[in-house]
């Protein structure tokens, strides 16, 4: 489970730039590419996994990617598809828009064959999935069920594994391979529970798959958001109060946008990120950085 959302102002320029705004100051606002100007991602194919609706974090990292140039290609659980995913998508021209249980090998295995049918290569995969039951999220961890200790390592870190192993054929030399976490894979917060153990087993996975696939030129990063206001967000107890308290401890004193996430992903997607690999970059304002709540 990733924790950021909100929707910031779009500004047209030839450039990503620096905006203020009472509600977003100095956030990154992704442009709106007009015919002839050049994106960062100009060229690029990106596929990315998670979308659940328009407040996703994974919606944040496509609209980014999009307005940057890539081509974009989603994937999403069959339940969300018709409903939520696939509008989304065609408002940005989108036609690559498939459903897939990452606990299913083989709706992987679909998913990408029919990705190279269309689009051949991939210079772009974004992973955005997690999932844990509730019941192992509101109690205390020591009572977490053997089951959902399974359900929770399977999608929200073992997918990443399987994910970017049916991405390989793919995959071209410099492609980027993006995942979200959060301060609970590092640090006890409370009601995160086994989802920080599970974002734990991730960031150690992005170590050892960047290992793996570095000598292919193919890099391997995590993004560590800060709390945005997402349906994902909405099921951890407590989040409306640390939403509310987050702004006055943050270094940067704000709350986080979409576009904060979507232009780290950005730039991880870009050659300007040509030899980062094997990092958990944390975009949150600052917060992790700080001893304790409240040191600021």
């Amino acid at each position: 489970m990733a924790l950021p959302d909100v929707t910031p102002e779009r500004v047209l320029d030839k450039e990503p730039v620096r905006v203020r705004s009472r509600r977003q100051p100095f956030g990154y606002a992704p442009r709106d590419c007009e015919e002839g100007t050049m994106g960062l991602l100009d060229g690029k194919r990106a596929l990315v996994f998670g979308v659940a609706n328009d407040h996703s974090i994974a919606w944040g990292i496509t609209k980014a990617l999009h307005a940057e140039g890539a081509t974009v290609g989603l994937s999403s659980v069959e339940a969300l598809l018709e409903r939520r995913v696939r509008p989304l998508a065609e408002g940005l021209g989108i036609d690559f828009v498939e459903p897939c249980d990452v606990s299913d090998d083989a709706q992987i295995a679909r998913v990408f064959e029919r990705w190279g049918e269309q689009q051949g290569d991939l210079d772009v995969l974004v992973h955005a999935v997690a999932h844990a039951r509730r019941e192992d999220l509101d109690g205390a961890f020591v009572d977490t069920s053997r089951d959902g200790f399974h359900l929770a390592l399977d999608v929200s870190a073992y997918s990443l594994t399987a994910l970017t192993r049916g991405a390989l054929p793919h995959l071209r030399p410099g492609a980027s391979v993006i995942t979200l976490s959060y301060l609970g894979a590092e640090r006890a917060v409370p009601h995160y529970n086994v989802m920080g153990v599970a974002k734990a087993a991730l960031e150690a996975s992005v170590r050892y798959l960047a290992a793996d696939l570095g000598p292919r030129g193919i890099r391997v990063n995590a993004i560590s958001a800060g709390p945005v206001r997402t349906l994902a967000a909405s099921g951890v107890a407590g989040f409306r109060d640390l939403y509310a308290q987050f702004r006055d401890v943050a270094p940067l004193r704000r709350n986080l946008a979409l576009d904060d996430i979507g232009g780290t992903a950005v730039w991880l997607a870009s050659d300007l990120a040509s030899g980062v690999t094997g990092e958990v970059v944390h975009t949150d304002g600052g917060f992790s950085i700080l001893g304790m709540a409240g040191g600021a």
